[in-house]
């Protein structure tokens, strides 16, 4: 299988300096990728180079890219899933920053402006940040802005949205885990990317903050002015999912929940830099548990 991937990196002549180096995995999305894109072009208030990790390809995506003379990509003929397509797709990265984001979200206007000037205020590469997404559909999320906008491209109102985006209350949070997030490209490199464990994807973003923590990483902030629209698991909702909930538990001795909980406070509103917790003797319990469950389940061995 591995040889038949065939994977393919194209970078392309560019004048200008860009700011955020945008990777954007997509797997046969093309109309959300379409737009997710045109919303970079409309509403950036700088110049980002953009890299597309084309999966498959067997809806045209690869082919619209292709005529695309300001987006650098990569391909694989088989569907890798987001975590071989990041650590791709970085080969091409020619900035200090490295954004990830889906290829499902609509960014708002100066979304990266925001960003630009934490990252200016923070004097450092010691970071992890987030953008906060505006979703149709509340899922018990802290991090998100419920505000209904269309569930999908048919039924999009984006001149609704872009009348109303920041007038959505929502203060800087605590616990920057999901795309869209940003970091140093030293960082992203000192911990080796997304880990291909978690192929194709699911917990892969809990265990690089995780990553990121024992690195010594203490400052997650999600940005409450820095707004996307999220269509949501445009892609995640077609694949067959992966163990990552027992591999996390597997890899790291505590439930992903723990981490985001206790260490990241994610969610809680932004007061600084994160300190080591102390955690409470029922969830040591607990995690304990799931630990020998893990271990005694031996799930890693199964379909």
């Amino acid at each position: 299988m591995i040889a038949d991937i065939r994977i393919l990196k194209v970078k392309r002549p560019r004048s200008g300096a860009a700011v955020f180096s945008i990777i954007i995995p997509s797997w046969n999305n093309l109309a959300y990728l379409q737009l997710c894109i045109e919303s970079i072009r409309k509403h950036s208030h700088f110049s980002h180079q953009l890299i597309v990790h084309v999966n498959e390809s067997s809806d045209g995506t690869l082919a619209w890219i292709r005529a695309q003379e300001d987006i650098d990509y990569t391909f694989s003929k088989e569907n890798i899933g987001v975590c071989y397509g990041l650590n791709i797709a970085r080969d091409l990265v020619a900035t200090d920053y490295i954004l990830y984001l889906n290829d499902d979200m609509y960014v708002c206007p100066g979304w990266d402006l925001v960003l630009h000037e934490e990252i200016l205020r923070i004097g450092h590469p010691y970071f992890f940040l987030s953008s906060t997404s505006i979703e149709p559909l509340s899922s018990g999320n802290p991090c998100v802005v419920v505000a209904d906008f269309g569930s999908d491209i048919r039924s999009f109102r984006e001149k609704e949205l872009l009348a109303a985006f920041a007038s959505q209350p929502k203060g800087d949070w605590q616990g920057a885990t999901w795309p869209p997030n940003l970091v140093h490209k030293d960082i992203w490199d000192l911990v080796g990317g997304y880990s291909p464990e978690f192929s194709p994807g699911m917990y892969s973003d809990p265990d690089f903050s995780f990553k990121l923590w024992n690195l010594g990483i203490r400052y997650f902030k999600g940005m409450g002015a820095s707004r996307v629209y999220h269509f949501g698991s445009k892609s995640t909702g077609r694949i067959r999912r992966n163990k990552g909930y027992y591999r996390f538990i597997q890899k790291w001795g505590m439930t992903s929940s723990t981490l985001t909980r206790y260490y990241l406070r994610r969610g809680q509103p932004h007061d600084g830099a994160l300190s080591k917790p102390a955690m409470p003797l029922m969830v040591r319990v607990k995690n304990l548990w799931k630990r020998i469950y893990v271990a005694c389940r031996r799930f890693e061995k199964r379909p």
